[in-house]
């Protein structure tokens, strides 16, 4: 999910914003071990279960009571050895998805790396009550990495009913892969395919109107390319579907992804030409403009958010609240129906403990990892560090 840092712009961009918070951040579910949550997805099943991921591979049914103690054991992956070793902390349960019909079918989706080879893969599951039944696993999909960063991951199923992937361009640094623009590989692409089909490879079919699903010149799961490395998938109610996009150097990103379009890494980092491309671009090519972009003064790893729809916070309506994991701050943005900028405001900044070493970086209390809705539709915010924290004023 993350470039390498520099600690000059982290201690001058951290203490630029400290005066500037308008909401709070409340820690919930103290009593629970969360290690690495990255996700929490509520089913519309009418149950009101909230499903929360850990990276390391469980997945955890949350009490009915923010202050209870005791969850209930949904999945766990963790003996799989997803992690090449501890530390990489890219690999590991990246998505959970569920079924638009979960209710009547039970089936869910993960995507999660596996070792030996290394790889991404996305399976379908069957829920049996609050159990997953892994006898029921089916692979859908299995992308080859050769590395453990820049995957991405996060998975969504979309108003039309295809489940939407996002994956990173694979590359360490400066996209020296070079596969974001390059139709025959998946990397770099948001992907679509029909999970309720078995036209292709027999696992999964391809929708009719992806812009390659002829697979002439091209691969057929792919929906939109240029991307670096997505962190943070999410539909609105208007059908927008909203990608954060990891930035190297200079920008971190959002954007409105469209069929077919082309959003410009490695030619481009956000609103930019990046510099350290030596190619030249076709000469018929479009790439998309960022609806949003920042730049490393203002944060340094972008996490992707949510628009808000909840009732507690009427200031936020219709607002996608996002953050940077880096240095644990939170944004609300608002665009025009053409996405369009109109505000872009700070609502928290995370306290800093400084390093009692110089050369060390100060610690960052709530490093943002998700953005996610309850059950009650009120912004829950996810943190590295194993927190759980409820937005508010």
């Amino acid at each position: 999910m993350r470039s390498l840092l520099s600690l000059a712009l982290l201690v001058a961009a951290g203490s630029a914003a400290l005066a500037a918070d308008t909401h709070k951040l409340t820690r919930v579910y103290e009593k629970l071990k969360t290690e690495r949550p990255i996700a929490v997805v509520v089913p519309e099943d009418g149950s009101g279960r909230e499903f929360l991921a850990l990276q390391r591979g469980q997945i955890l049914i949350l009490p009915k009571d923010e202050a209870g103690s005791e969850a209930k054991t949904f999945l766990d992956l963790s003996p799989r050895g997803m992690e090449a070793k501890d530390g990489l902390f890219e690999e590991g349960l990246n998505g959970l998805a569920f079924h638009p019909k979960f209710k009547d079918n039970g089936l869910f989706y993960l995507c999660y790396t596996l070792q030996k080879p290394k790889r991404l893969v996305i399976t379908e599951m069957k829920a049996n009550g609050d159990k997953a039944d892994e006898s029921t696993e089916r692979s859908l999909l299995e992308i080859p990495l050769v590395n453990w960063n820049h995957h991405g991951g996060n998975i969504v199923f979309g108003p039309d009913g295809f489940l939407y992937i996002g994956v990173g361009d694979n590359s360490k640094r400066n996209g020296e892969l070079k596969m974001s623009q390059l139709n025959a590989t998946l990397y770099g692409k948001i992907l679509r395919i029909d999970v309720d089909s078995r036209d292709y490879s027999k696992a999964y079919g391809i929708p009719a109107d992806n812009p390659y699903a002829s697979g002439v010149n091209a691969l057929p799961q792919i929906y939109a390319n240029g991307i670096r490395n997505p962190w943070g998938l999410s539909f609105d109610a208007k059908g927008h579907l909203w990608c954060a996009d990891v930035g190297q150097d200079i920008y971190e990103e959002i954007n409105w992804i469209t069929n077919g379009g082309n959003y410009g890494w490695n030619f481009r980092e956000g609103p930019a030409a990046f510099p350290l491309m030596t190619d030249t671009p076709p000469a018929d090519a479009k790439f998309i403009e960022p609806i949003h972009s920042y730049t490393h003064a203002d944060g340094l790893s972008i996490t992707g958010g949510i628009v808000y729809t909840g009732k507690s916070l009427p200031e936020l309506q219709g607002k996608y609240v996002y953050g940077d994991f880096v240095l644990g701050k939170v944004w609300a943005l608002k665009t025009d129906d053409s996405g369009k900028e109109q505000s872009n405001e700070l609502l928290y900044t995370s306290p800093q403990t400084p390093a009692a070493d110089p050369k060390k970086k100060p610690t960052i209390l709530v490093k943002p990892t998700a953005f996610c809705a309850n059950a009650a539709g009120e912004m829950l915010v996810l943190d590295w560090n194993g927190g759980i924290y409820k937005l508010g004023k």
